[in-house]
């Protein structure tokens, strides 16, 4: 392999700690460099990560018509809490809602549903756990033609998709009460963008929600922060 690709591969798994072979080598891809997973993790000095849970006959049949829903909080820099509600679609995996607040209602909870879907667009399912808090959109959801299907409890494998798991643990808001829902929005804005036009996923073939373009492979690699530098594009720079 040649120097230059072998020092970019380290590059990349410098600037983003949580990178595996198989992120970095999604990023060479797009930047028209053909080599191996094989090779890129030869080059990582790091334990090799267990591989991902195989698909479940359900999901895999009806992935098209499928929404993950879950929640997280996140504290704040005063000790409080902003929930987050996240809507995940399996088919390519993109974002399709995200809300937050600092009291999550049942109106609230149920009212994210119908903002999230036109009447025309709603999914066959919305898959999430056994939180109370989902109780409230329940109702929503079934008159707008949705079934919900809840994972068993203790089984978080049961959803392979979680919605939480594929966002990042937002850096902390700042201290007063309406910056905080105002900073965590804008932060998680600004990483919906980079996570449907950027970020490289195993099952869409290495490719992102949106897809991607690859790169000639000419010119210099520029590395391009991401969401306030917690990860990186990766680009050809003009000479």
């Amino acid at each position: 392999m040649a120097q230059d690709v072998r020092a970019l591969i380290c590059e990349m798994a410098q600037e983003n700690p949580l990178w595996g072979a198989p992120r970095i080598h999604g990023e060479l891809l797009k930047l028209g460099v053909q080599v191996s997973q094989a090779t890129v993790a030869k080059y990582l000095e790091r334990p090799a990560r267990p591989p991902s849970q195989t698909w479940r006959t359900f999901l895999a049949n009806h992935a098209t018509q499928i929404v993950a829903a879950d929640f997280f909080v996140v504290p704040t820099a005063t000790c409080r809490l902003l929930f987050v509600r996240v809507l995940l679609a399996h088919d390519r995996r993109r974002i399709v809602h995200v809300a937050v607040t600092p009291h999550p209602t049942a109106a609230w909870t149920a009212q994210q549903f119908r903002e999230a879907f036109p009447w025309d667009q709603a999914p066959r399912y919305v898959i999430h756990d056994r939180d109370l808090a989902f109780q409230a959109a329940t109702a929503s959801a079934k008159a707008m033609g949705i079934e919900v299907v809840r994972t068993a409890p203790h089984s978080p494998w049961q959803n392979l998709y979680r919605a939480v798991d594929r966002l990042i643990t937002p850096r902390v808001p700042r201290s007063c009460d309406r910056a905080e829902c105002l900073g965590l929005r804008t932060i998680l804005k600004s990483y919906v963008v980079y996570y449907m036009n950027a970020r490289t996923h195993l099952s869409l073939g290495k490719d992102s929600p949106q897809s991607r373009p690859v790169s000639p492979p000419v010119g210099r690699v520029c590395s391009i922060r991401e969401v306030g530098g917690l990860h990186h594009r990766y680009e050809r720079c003009a000479a």
